[in-house]
């Protein structure tokens, strides 16, 4: 990242070489990445339009000639209607079905638009994992960092029913006593409850299990494999 928007590192001379380097590197570390697959990203927004074509291009890469399944993770909604479009046109192809398989979407939902400035809101992106859900995509929300338990236990229940994985976390720093202890315990409670009756999964992160035990039905570990339920 650089400047006012996303741009190569300097150590690439175009996407071409990136893509390049990227295809060496997925070579070398093939047999894990197949076992585990690729997460697109934490360091930058897969899916702004400077970056799109890029991920596009890369997990088509995995997908098909490498049979790496991808996790790609965004805040953005707004591509999610010409992608599925194109989706469904291609269905007669190898591509739609090997994608449907193989990649799953993830949206960051904090419940809180004000403190996201240039990403689809929330409310736009829950109407996209619910579109890519309904259009055959495993799909997850990372609910981190919790802001507070009533915004992220509302972001639980509006994608209660298309939203196949959750990973939740705490907000980095937050001092923990005898009274917020009680009300996480209620937002475990809660979310797993919600999840056991859509049939999804929760993986707590360390900033929750650290402070209390996490071990419902639909807890799950760090090594959870979304496509291993489809």
């Amino acid at each position: 990242m650089g400047g006012d928007g996303p741009t190569l590192k300097k150590c690439f001379k175009d996407e071409k070489h990136a893509l390049g380097v990227f295809e060496k590197e997925l070579k070398q570390n093939l047999p894990e990445l197949q076992k585990h697959g690729l997460f697109f990203t934490f360091t930058s927004d897969p899916m702004l339009p400077e970056t799109i074509q890029l991920t596009f291009d890369a997990a088509g890469m995995a997908v098909h000639k490498y049979g790496v399944p991808v996790k790609i993770l965004t805040k953005q909604a707004d591509w999610v209607p010409g992608f599925i479009e194109f989706i469904d046109k291609s269905n007669s192809d190898n591509a739609a079905p090997e994608w449907r398989k193989m990649v799953a979407f993830g949206l960051t939902l904090t419940g809180h638009d004000e403190m996201e400035p240039g990403a689809s809101t929330n409310s736009e992106r829950i109407e996209a994992m619910k579109q890519l859900h309904e259009a055959g995509f495993r799909t997850f929300a990372s609910i981190e960092p919790v802001i507070d338990f009533d915004s992220s236990l509302a972001m639980i229940m509006q994608t209660a029913g298309f939203c196949d994985h959750y990973k939740i976390g705490l907000l980095s720093g937050q001092k923990v006593d005898w009274t917020f202890t009680e009300e996480l315990d209620s937002f475990i409670y809660d979310a797993e409850y919600i999840a056991n009756e859509n049939g999804s999964t929760i993986y707590w992160k360390d900033s929750i299990t650290k402070h209390i035990n996490c071990d419902g039905k639909v807890s799950v570990g760090r090594d959870f494999n979304i496509f291993s339920t489809c």
